[in-house]
């Protein structure tokens, strides 16, 4: 086998798994905090390509994708704090509930886009200085690829200084630790929730535009990644970002290095049984999290 498609492999894998932490940070965070299964979090991606393809064409340029970055930040935030506010919070109590709720808001908005944009899907056209590659040795990195890594750790490293070092964080990690304890202290728990509902779905409008770059934007996109996702979720174990991320990278690797042997197809089966199999040994997870709200 040839080293330089080897290792452009394992950039591609690298390059997927960024998308994957980016789908599944708001999942993390929202079932490690609130124990809440939300099954619209791929609409919110794929809202959130749909906002790239509107943004781009109203601010053509290079600039562009940033402003559209912007836009679905703050749309998906949007969009996520009114699922929260009109829904989950109603049913958080009730996790089926709660889950055939946000299914139906699921379906409910694929058929909106649907009518909207039409079943096709829509390109997004990337500015001219992320068409061009980088060449290191045998290999050819694709700027649009090395733009998603970039976007995927500026999100961690951002997410990771609010949690640790802003006051909102550590109200985070107390709810997160303790949530009567908290409440009784004078945490707004219920605001603690609707922060990370909606911070979780801003994430992911952002990772619908970088979804965008690499293909059409349909209805269904979100929902192809949307498994995936949970996967990286149970996998990185329930709450942990930092077992997000390197779930996120070993399924982008498994996955990428399959295909070298199989198609596409095949290499989902093969992911699908090394998650089974690595649950098997650790069924915590890569990272496991203490708390009284898991311990429940």
């Amino acid at each position: 086998m040839d080293p330089a498609f080897l290792l452009g492999q394992v950039f591609n894998g690298l390059s997927v798994g960024s998308i994957y932490i980016l789908a599944a940070l708001g999942l993390a965070l929202s079932f490690g905090l609130m124990r809440v299964i939300n099954m619209a979090h791929g609409e919110i991606v794929m809202l959130g390509g749909y906002v790239a393809y509107l943004t781009i064409k109203a601010v053509p340029g290079p600039l562009g994708i940033l402003a559209a970055m912007v836009a679905a930040f703050v749309v998906g935030g949007a969009l996520g704090a009114l699922l929260e506010t009109t829904i989950v919070s109603r049913l958080a109590d009730r996790p089926l509930d709660t889950l055939l709720a946000t299914w139906g808001v699921s379906l409910i908005v694929q058929q909106g886009a649907r009518d909207i944009f039409g079943a096709t899907g829509v390109s997004v056209t990337a500015p001219p200085w992320l068409e061009g590659a980088v060449n290191i040795g045998p290999m050819t990195l694709p700027m649009s690829r090395l733009f998603i890594m970039l976007v995927a750790a500026l999100s961690l490293t951002a997410l990771a200084v609010l949690m640790k070092t802003s006051r909102i964080g550590l109200l985070v990690r107390a709810a997160n630790q303790d949530r009567p304890t908290a409440s009784a202290m004078g945490v707004s728990v219920r605001g603690v929730d609707l922060f990370v509902f909606a911070l979780g779905s801003a994430v992911a409008g952002v990772a619908g535009v970088v979804l965008a770059l690499l293909g059409p934007v349909t209805p269904t996109v979100g929902q192809s990644y949307i498994v995936t996702a949970f996967l990286v979720v149970i996998l990185g174990g329930l709450g942990s970002i930092t077992g997000t991320t390197i779930a996120a990278i070993l399924i982008g690797l498994v996955s990428a290095l399959a295909q070298v042997f199989t198609d596409v197809s095949f290499a989902q089966v093969i992911t699908l049984l090394f998650v089974i199999a690595f649950l098997q040994f650790r069924p915590q997870g890569v990272v496991a999290i203490r708390s009284r709200a898991l311990d429940d």
